[in-house]
């Protein structure tokens, strides 16, 4: 199990020691993640059509998704809360920032087209199944585990050139502990989750250790607990950005810690706009510093938990 880990954690070390210096370099890689992305989840959703009974098993999948969700939706707007409180974070009034998207849909746009991936992935599949030709599911599972090896490659090299220094996280104190909260809080609840899906202990914490980076986390999952949990770990990370993009605006100047808080490692990209709009420019680079902590956290914790 332990070598399986260096396995799949070695891509992320290695992305992580190069040093890119060339803007266009780095568009190239950040254009490489978003494909790599999508081809994964379309394959993914190649993988679950390929399951025996399938409507049965994306029933049971939807009731997995939905009790992790709950669960840890729960835990972490109770633990956020008492974080706001503590803290006594207050923001000022702040006008529209320029750019920001002016509507949810045009913010939950980049969600929605990943969900149309696996979507898209299961139509694909079943399509094989029609015409017998159940060897592209196989196909599709190991093509699926080497594009995942090449993803987290760049995702080390994204991770190293984001112009984030370990002194700014360390001295922004609102961020380290928004992070610290959402991971911790999270964790909880997938460990109470874990007997209610059937899984180990280890399996219920890594399925919620995604902290919201739903793209990374159901590829991960999926490569070692299979297509369905790869599913639910990705719709349960999925519905958390959709109702952070609706808690954000409600929510921002009376508790910013819980507005960006749950958004969780998307707190650094997808919802980051939407934080900027509401909340003003002063709650950039607390946003920024908790997700990007979330991003470096999630995929190792995972692997690390998969491997006990």
């Amino acid at each position: 199990m332990l070598s399986g880990l260096l396995i799949v954690l070695l891509p992320l070390i290695l992305g992580y020691l190069v040093p890119v210096r060339h803007p266009d370099v780095m568009a190239a890689i950040n254009r490489a993640v978003n494909a790599s992305i999508y081809l994964i989840l379309w394959l993914m959703g190649v993988s679950l059509a390929g399951m025996e009974d399938l409507s049965s098993q994306l029933s049971r999948m939807g009731g997995q998704a939905l009790t992790l969700f709950l669960l840890t939706t729960v835990s972490n707007l109770i633990a956020l809360w008492w974080l706001s409180r503590r803290l006594a974070w207050q923001l000022e009034a702040s006008p529209i920032v320029t750019g920001a998207p002016t509507s949810k849909l045009t913010a939950m746009r980049g969600s929605l087209s990943l969900v149309g991936a696996v979507f898209l992935g299961i139509l694909v599949g079943i399509l094989l199944v029609t015409f017998d030709l159940q060897s592209g599911h196989v196909v599709a599972e190991v093509l699926a585990e080497w594009v995942l090896y090449v993803l987290l490659a760049l995702i080390g090299c994204q991770l190293r050139n984001s112009g984030m220094p370990l002194k700014q996280i360390l001295l922004n104190r609102h961020g380290l502990t928004i992070a610290i909260t959402l991971a911790a809080s999270s964790l909880v609840a997938g460990l109470a989750a874990a007997p209610l899906l059937a899984l180990s202990w280890n399996e219920g914490l890594a399925m919620a250790a995604g902290f919201g980076w739903y793209s990374l986390s159901g590829i991960l999952i999926g490569d070692e607990l299979g297509a369905m949990l790869g599913g639910v770990a990705f719709f349960n990370d999925l519905a958390r950005e959709l109702l952070a993009f609706l808690l954000i605006p409600w929510l921002i100047h009376r508790m910013p810690p819980l507005a960006i808080g749950y958004g969780g490692a998307t707190s650094m990209d997808f919802t980051l706009p939407v934080i900027q709009q509401h909340g003003g420019v002063a709650c950039v680079p607390t946003a920024v510093v908790s997700g990007f902590l979330l991003s470096l956290l999630s995929p190792p914790l995972i692997l690390f938990l998969l491997a006990l």
